[in-house]
């Protein structure tokens, strides 16, 4: 059972993330949110937010999030990319399941970069 979604208060993410619990990004406007994750976020600013709480261990990322304010997953992968390098965020496991194959090389490609900060 996925315990997030948009529909969810902010009270109730703080609270889980107050009771530690390991949050599970799945990142993405259309489709629904996948087994194994437990946090739904549709822009590329929910999904940032979450990670600074640095409770994140893993994300799944889109590229494609519909409205021009809303991001990319490439916004993300980035941010990602940046805060692994400065030593702000701890390692995550990633994924990419987006059908834009520009943008998936793109992430993917931030994310590798992550990786080798993450490995320094």
């Amino acid at each position: 059972m996925n315990k997030f979604s948009r529909n969810n208060t902010l009270y109730e993410i703080a609270l889980a993330i107050l009771e530690s619990e390991a949050l599970h990004v799945w990142l993405d406007d259309l489709r629904p949110i996948r087994p194994g994750y437990n946090v739904l976020a549709k822009t590329a600013d929910e999904a940032i937010k979450l990670l600074k709480t640095g409770r994140v261990e893993s994300i799944s990322l889109d590229h494609d999030l519909g409205p021009t304010e809303a991001g990319t997953g490439y916004d993300v992968a980035q941010w990602i990319e940046e805060a692994a390098y400065h030593g702000k965020l701890s390692r995550i496991t990633w994924s990419i399941h987006s059908a834009n194959p520009v943008g998936v090389n793109n992430m993917r490609q931030a994310l590798i970069n992550a990786d080798r900060f993450w490995n320094r």
